[in-house]
């Protein structure tokens, strides 16, 4: 009998929950990208969900490309999200890595021009391997080259620039003539949550 009432209380709390569909920002289409389940809609702020870019733009090509976003507003059975993240799967980083080359990592943040600081990690693919100065050379120039463009950028700018590769090409320009390099790539970003207030002194 007290595995019948068990099963009796389970049942009866699903159905009080409700479903809600999710979307991605404006920027993004506003595309419909799954369904989330909580008792209300404040349960529902705040949840992650993840989405393939290939699946957001019907664009197959960029099902390598994984989008993370975070409900920040929900109406009646709609939520929607804010973008907090991408990262490039590990499949394809290693179909990019060739014999006799170089892949050269730089990790850098920045903040927009809405404030948002925002983590990034770019590699660096060359045709031929590289030494510790050409390297250093690269990265060096990578920095350089995200640090001006990021003046300009705000949150919608920069996921656009991600999601286009327009990002990627001008960093490409950026290096092109300082060694070989076959291919640069934006492979993780990830918004950083707002600092908390400082509270005032008593």
């Amino acid at each position: 009998m007290a595995k019948k009432k068990q099963v009796g209380r389970r049942v009866e709390g699903w159905k009080a929950k409700s479903w809600f569909k999710v979307y991605t920002p404006d920027n993004l289409g506003k595309a419909y990208i799954g369904d989330t389940i909580a008792n209300d809609t404040e349960s529902v702020k705040g949840r992650i969900m993840q989405a393939t870019l290939g699946e957001i733009t019907n664009d197959y090509a960029k099902q390598h490309i994984k989008m993370s976003f975070k409900v920040n507003e929900v109406t009646g059975d709609a939520a929607y999200t804010e973008f907090v993240g991408h990262e490039v799967t590990r499949d394809y980083l290693r179909s990019l890595v060739k014999r006799r080359s170089s892949r050269i990592d730089c990790h850098t943040q920045i903040t927009t021009k809405d404030n948002k600081l925002v983590r990034l990690t770019i590699s660096c693919y060359t045709f031929a391997r590289a030494n510790i100065a050409q390297e250093h050379a690269l990265r060096n120039a990578i920095l350089a080259s995200v640090a001006a463009q990021a003046q300009a950028w705000d949150m919608n700018a920069l996921v656009s620039g991600i999601v286009s590769g327009e990002i990627s090409k001008d960093l490409f320009k950026a290096v092109k003539t300082l060694y070989p390099t076959r291919r640069v790539e934006i492979v993780k970003s990830k918004v950083e949550p707002a600092a908390a207030a400082v509270a005032p002194a008593a």
